[in-house]
Protein backbone atom coordinates (compact mmCIF):
# COMPACT_ATOMS: atom_id res chain seq x y z
CA UNK A 1 0.00 0.00 0.00
CA UNK A 2 1.38 3.50 -1.12
CA UNK A 3 0.41 6.50 0.48
CA UNK A 4 0.26 10.06 -2.01
CA UNK A 5 -0.01 13.16 -0.19
CA UNK A 6 0.16 16.24 -2.87
CA UNK A 7 -1.61 19.82 -2.43
CA UNK A 8 -2.22 22.62 -4.87
CA UNK A 9 -3.07 26.00 -4.16
CA UNK A 10 -5.69 27.38 -6.23
CA UNK A 11 -6.59 31.15 -6.95
CA UNK A 12 -10.52 30.73 -6.04
CA UNK A 13 -12.51 31.18 -3.18
CA UNK A 14 -12.90 27.70 -0.52
CA UNK A 15 -16.64 27.47 -1.56
CA UNK A 16 -15.57 27.46 -5.50
CA UNK A 17 -12.68 25.43 -5.00
CA UNK A 18 -14.92 22.85 -3.14
CA UNK A 19 -17.77 23.07 -5.48
CA UNK A 20 -15.85 22.11 -8.32
CA UNK A 21 -14.44 19.10 -6.57
CA UNK A 22 -18.07 17.37 -5.89
CA UNK A 23 -18.92 17.37 -9.47
CA UNK A 24 -17.23 14.10 -10.12
CA UNK A 25 -18.24 13.29 -13.62
CA UNK A 26 -16.03 16.61 -14.67
CA UNK A 27 -12.77 14.91 -13.47
CA UNK A 28 -12.05 13.38 -17.08
CA UNK A 29 -11.47 17.12 -17.87
CA UNK A 30 -8.79 16.97 -16.30
CA UNK A 31 -7.36 13.63 -14.63
CA UNK A 32 -5.13 11.25 -16.70
CA UNK A 33 -6.56 8.02 -17.04
CA UNK A 34 -10.06 8.64 -15.86
CA UNK A 35 -12.16 8.05 -18.69
CA UNK A 36 -15.44 8.66 -16.67
CA UNK A 37 -17.03 8.68 -13.92
CA UNK A 38 -20.90 8.08 -13.25
CA UNK A 39 -22.62 9.47 -9.62
CA UNK A 40 -24.50 6.81 -9.03
CA UNK A 41 -26.67 8.35 -5.40
CA UNK A 42 -25.28 10.21 -2.97
CA UNK A 43 -22.59 8.59 -1.96
CA UNK A 44 -21.81 6.20 -4.80
CA UNK A 45 -19.75 6.58 -7.83
CA UNK A 46 -18.59 4.02 -10.74
CA UNK A 47 -15.35 4.91 -12.29
CA UNK A 48 -13.93 3.26 -15.68
CA UNK A 49 -10.04 4.07 -16.21
CA UNK A 50 -7.14 3.17 -17.96
CA UNK A 51 -3.70 3.33 -16.87
CA UNK A 52 -0.98 1.63 -18.67
CA UNK A 53 -3.18 0.23 -21.51
CA UNK A 54 -5.17 -1.24 -18.65
CA UNK A 55 -8.93 -0.44 -18.23
CA UNK A 56 -10.60 -1.10 -15.03
CA UNK A 57 -13.91 -0.21 -13.87
CA UNK A 58 -14.97 0.10 -9.73
CA UNK A 59 -17.45 1.81 -7.80
CA UNK A 60 -15.89 4.14 -4.82
CA UNK A 61 -17.97 5.42 -1.87
CA UNK A 62 -18.08 8.47 -0.60
CA UNK A 63 -17.23 7.98 3.36
CA UNK A 64 -17.16 11.64 4.55
CA UNK A 65 -18.28 14.90 3.20
CA UNK A 66 -18.58 18.52 4.71
CA UNK A 67 -18.84 21.46 2.90
CA UNK A 68 -16.13 23.50 1.79
CA UNK A 69 -13.85 21.44 4.22
CA UNK A 70 -13.64 17.61 2.59
CA UNK A 71 -14.32 14.93 0.68
CA UNK A 72 -13.01 11.14 1.29
CA UNK A 73 -14.03 8.11 -0.41
CA UNK A 74 -12.89 4.31 -0.25
CA UNK A 75 -13.43 1.29 -3.14
CA UNK A 76 -16.17 -1.04 -2.88
CA UNK A 77 -14.65 -3.04 -5.43
CA UNK A 78 -11.95 -3.20 -7.80
CA UNK A 79 -8.51 -1.64 -6.97
CA UNK A 80 -7.80 -1.10 -3.33
CA UNK A 81 -7.70 2.59 -2.81
CA UNK A 82 -9.02 5.84 -0.52
CA UNK A 83 -8.44 8.65 0.17
CA UNK A 84 -9.73 12.26 1.48
CA UNK A 85 -9.26 15.86 -0.54
CA UNK A 86 -9.32 18.68 2.12
CA UNK A 87 -10.07 22.48 1.07
CA UNK A 88 -7.89 24.88 3.33
CA UNK A 89 -8.53 28.72 2.99
CA UNK A 90 -5.20 30.72 2.73
CA UNK A 91 -7.11 34.22 2.09
CA UNK A 92 -10.32 35.60 0.88
CA UNK A 93 -9.36 34.39 -3.02
CA UNK A 94 -6.51 31.72 -2.74
CA UNK A 95 -7.37 27.96 -1.41
CA UNK A 96 -5.04 25.19 -0.51
CA UNK A 97 -6.76 21.42 -2.17
CA UNK A 98 -4.66 18.73 -0.44
CA UNK A 99 -5.33 15.45 -1.88
CA UNK A 100 -4.06 12.71 0.30
CA UNK A 101 -4.64 8.83 -1.38
CA UNK A 102 -3.69 5.19 -0.25
CA UNK A 103 -3.55 2.88 -3.21
CA UNK A 104 -2.56 -1.09 -3.60
CA UNK A 105 -1.98 -0.98 -6.77
CA UNK A 106 -3.43 -4.18 -8.52
CA UNK A 107 -1.29 -6.01 -11.35
CA UNK A 108 2.59 -5.85 -12.77
CA UNK A 109 1.38 -2.63 -14.48
CA UNK A 110 -0.07 -0.61 -11.75
CA UNK A 111 2.92 -1.99 -9.33
CA UNK A 112 6.00 -0.90 -11.48
CA UNK A 113 3.96 2.20 -12.05
CA UNK A 114 4.17 2.55 -7.90
CA UNK A 115 7.63 2.11 -7.52
CA UNK A 116 8.63 4.29 -10.39
CA UNK A 117 6.86 7.21 -8.72
CA UNK A 118 4.50 7.80 -11.73
CA UNK A 119 0.94 7.28 -9.47
CA UNK A 120 2.88 10.64 -7.76
CA UNK A 121 3.54 12.20 -10.58
CA UNK A 122 0.30 11.55 -11.65
CA UNK A 123 -1.49 13.11 -8.99
CA UNK A 124 0.82 16.68 -9.00
CA UNK A 125 0.07 16.65 -12.48
CA UNK A 126 -4.19 15.83 -12.03
CA UNK A 127 -3.86 18.67 -9.50
CA UNK A 128 -2.17 21.07 -11.56
CA UNK A 129 -4.83 20.43 -14.39
CA UNK A 130 -7.22 20.91 -11.81
CA UNK A 131 -5.64 24.25 -11.33
CA UNK A 132 -5.89 25.27 -14.64
CA UNK A 133 -9.81 23.82 -15.17
CA UNK A 134 -10.72 25.93 -11.60
CA UNK A 135 -9.07 29.01 -12.82
CA UNK A 136 -8.89 29.65 -16.16
CA UNK A 137 -10.84 27.07 -18.23
CA UNK A 138 -13.64 27.56 -16.19
CA UNK A 139 -12.68 31.24 -15.10
CA UNK A 140 -12.74 30.74 -11.51
CA UNK A 141 -16.64 29.41 -11.93
CA UNK A 142 -18.01 26.01 -10.78
CA UNK A 143 -19.78 23.84 -13.20
CA UNK A 144 -22.07 22.81 -10.31
CA UNK A 145 -22.07 22.25 -6.44
CA UNK A 146 -23.07 19.13 -4.10
CA UNK A 147 -23.61 20.77 -0.40
CA UNK A 148 -24.56 17.97 1.29
CA UNK A 149 -23.10 16.16 4.15
CA UNK A 150 -22.25 12.86 4.34
CA UNK A 151 -21.38 11.51 7.99
CA UNK A 152 -18.48 8.85 8.33
CA UNK A 153 -20.18 5.33 9.31
CA UNK A 154 -20.14 4.73 13.18
CA UNK A 155 -16.90 3.27 14.46
CA UNK A 156 -17.11 0.01 16.16
CA UNK A 157 -16.72 0.59 19.95
CA UNK A 158 -13.64 -1.21 21.36
CA UNK A 159 -13.26 -3.55 23.89
CA UNK A 160 -10.56 -3.31 26.69
CA UNK A 161 -8.91 -6.78 27.10
CA UNK A 162 -8.07 -6.07 30.85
Amino acid sequence: MSTITESVDVHVDVRTAYNQWTQFETFPRFMEGVDEIRQLDDRTTHWKTTIGGVTREFDAVIAEQRPDERVAWKSVDGPTHAGVVTFHRIDADTTRVTAQMDIDPEGFVENVADKLGVLDRRVKSDLKRFKQFIEQDRAGMETGAWRGEVDPPPQAPTTNPL
